[in-house]
């Protein structure tokens, strides 16, 4: 069995359905159903169970693990970084990690956690290293703070631990996220409402739109999973990125490549942003390619011609 937590949600769900398509059926999806519209990001997979998240850790803190469970994709956390609650942030992020980690040792499966490139603050280096880390929120906050748990332990791991540091995900199944949803699904959004698009003026040394994200296509981030769960003598932590930092205008140039139509309108940066932006991210990959990681990740044009395809051709946009 492969235990899916954050399995509704959006990189949770194209790892299940990404599980569904090797043949995969054996599988747990842990969740929060609070927000029931996540149910469509899994209405086309096939999975065993689905159990509440509560429910789930409860289970664990008293029994452990199925004994049949073979890896833990631990995806499910609070993801906002406008949280400020700081006591939840920690209980949710931190101690839930903690209490899975010590269970897939103690069942011999392999765990694989979503940590975040946030955890680099404001750059300019995305390097796996504590030298290279400044969390600017708690949320970033709990997932630095739960990587050096696991840095703490590797050296005595029984079973495969690795923490994923995802950079800038878009792709299917994300539309439940609102505000925190990618700069693609927004920009084909306005397309379709104002047959126009909007980014930021330039701030900070970079013109209009020309700030830079390494922006990753979510089927890459599951490939890499998918990869890391069949090499179980790789342990560690991972960026997950393109490796190439891409300006917003070239998110805006494909979104209006794909409808075939459209310009880009800059509007004023906020001011609230204004020294807390991250303006440029680019993955590290040294450490992920070292451990044997071979597989090309989709340049932005690429990409986002992708997800276009899906998302205007998906029943529930």
């Amino acid at each position: 069995m492969i235990v899916v937590t954050g399995g509704a949600g959006f990189i949770g769900s194209n790892l299940v359905k990404g599980l569904n398509n090797r043949g995969c059926r054996d599988i747990l999806v842990v969740d929060d159903l609070s927000d029931g519209t996540k149910f469509r990001n899994l209405a086309d997979c096939d999975i065993a169970d689905y159990q509440d998240k509560d429910q789930f850790l409860d289970q664990v803190k008293a029994h452990g693990l199925d004994k049949h469970t073979e890896a833990v994709f631990h995806l499910g956390a609070c993801s906002e970084t406008t949280e400020w609650d700081g006591r939840y942030m920690m209980e949710n992020n931190y101690q839930y990690s903690k209490v899975l980690y010590h269970a897939c040792q103690d069942a011999n499966a392999a765990y694989i956690y979503a940590s975040s490139a946030s955890v680099y603050g404001m750059g300019p280096v995305f390097k796996e290293d504590p030298a290279n880390e400044q969390p600017l929120n708690v949320y970033a906050y709990s997932k630095f703070q739960f990587d050096n748990y696991v840095r703490r332990h590797l050296d005595r791991v029984r079973a495969q631990v690795v923490g994923l540091r995802y950079f800038n995900v878009y792709g299917p199944r994300e539309q439940h996220k609102g505000s925190m949803s990618s700069v693609a699904y927004h920009l084909n959004n306005q397309m379709l409402e104002h047959g126009e698009v909007r980014l930021f003026e330039g701030c900070e040394g970079y013109g209009d739109g020309e700030q830079q994200r390494d922006f990753v296509y979510v089927e890459d981030t599951v490939a890499a999973k998918l990869w890391l769960m069949d090499n179980p003598r790789v342990s560690g932590i991972f960026n997950v990125g393109t490796g190439r930092a891409q300006a917003f205008n070239d998110v805006a140039r494909a979104v209006i490549s794909w409808h075939d139509r459209g310009e880009i309108h800059y509007i004023p940066f906020p001011d609230h942003l204004k020294g807390r932006y991250q303006s440029y991210t680019q993955a590290d990959l040294e450490a992920l390619r070292k451990a044997g990681y071979a597989a090309e990740f989709l340049t932005v044009e690429q990409g986002v011609h992708r997800y276009l395809d899906w998302l205007n051709g998906a029943d529930d946009g």
